[in-house]
Parts: C-alpha cells; structure tokens; sequence
C-alpha cells in the first residue's frame, strides 16, 4: 500500500470516529417496490444517522429483484437521503419529512424526491438516466422511477419478534 493510500484510510476512519460521535445511528431493514420502466422488489439495509430530528442522513444498499423479459434479474443498489423537516415544537407535524436523495444502480442512476412518514414509509420519485445501453436482458431501464419503501428499524423488529 502505498503512502497516499494509506494516509486516505487514516483519514476516513479518523472522520468514521468523529462522526459516530456526534451524532446517532439507527440500523434498518428495508422491504419495498419500485418502478423503472419494470416492477422491482426491493431487500436491503440502511443506516439512519441524526443529531437532530430537524435533518436526518440515511444511506443504504439493497438488492433490486424482478422479472426482466420473462428471465429473472437482480440489480445492486446504492442509495444515499437526506430528510427534512424544520417544523419546531409540533410532535404531530414533525412525523412527516421531506425526502431528497439519489439511488445508483449498475444499470442507471436516479435522483428522487418524496416525503416519508416518521422516516419508516417512503414515497418517492424521480427520474432515471441510463448508465449502460444493453439495460438488462435487452430493456433499457430509464425515464420515470417510483418507489414505495417500509425501514423497519432492527430494535423494532427484534421487539416483536420475541
């Protein structure tokens, strides 16, 4: 490994540290659909990271899987999000946020923009720019992109399930 590299990887995980400690991370499992110019599901994780409710980071990678021209296809996805919501002493209010992120697939990449309700149900759009000209299994996946998301937090689960 050379020196540059090394300092690099001494940087992140120095700024790793830092940040873990201002602020607080949520782990979530993630369940969904989503539309681009075919029918998805959609499986994966995300990380919540909060140091006020005022503005809310997630990132997260899950599996995108369907059924492309009668042959099954999966998808690996990337996401990153940042929810707003600056309302000020209104519980009711601030179970809402307003979403805004981007997704990139090895296949296309698709800025959104959606609300969520208490960051666990999403509803987003956007539109998807082709990243390869084959697509998968010969369709080219870009134009509009929905999707309809539940992050269910693992404390949560592990709460019901016992």
């Amino acid at each position: 490994m050379n020196r540059k590299s090394l300092i690099f990887f001494i940087f992140l995980w120095y700024s790793g540290i830092g940040l873990k400690a201002q602020m607080t991370m949520h782990k979530m499992v993630t369940v969904g659909y989503e539309y681009q110019n075919q029918s998805f599901g959609e499986v994966g994780a995300k990380l919540l990271f909060l140091n006020n409710d005022d503005m809310v980071y997630r990132i997260g990678a899950s599996a995108l899987v369907g059924s492309v021209d009668s042959k099954f296809a999966v998808i690996p996805k990337v996401q990153g999000d940042v929810l707003l919501n600056f309302e000020r002493n209104v519980d009711f209010y601030h179970s809402w946020y307003f979403l805004a992120g981007a997704e990139v697939t090895t296949k296309f990449i698709a800025p959104k923009v959606g609300f969520t309700l208490f960051g666990i149900i999403d509803l987003t759009g956007g539109y998807a720019f082709s990243l390869d000209q084959k697509g998968i299994n010969g369709k080219k996946l870009n134009g509009l992109n929905l999707n309809f998301t539940v992050n269910l937090p693992i404390p949560f689960l592990n709460d019901m399930l016992k």
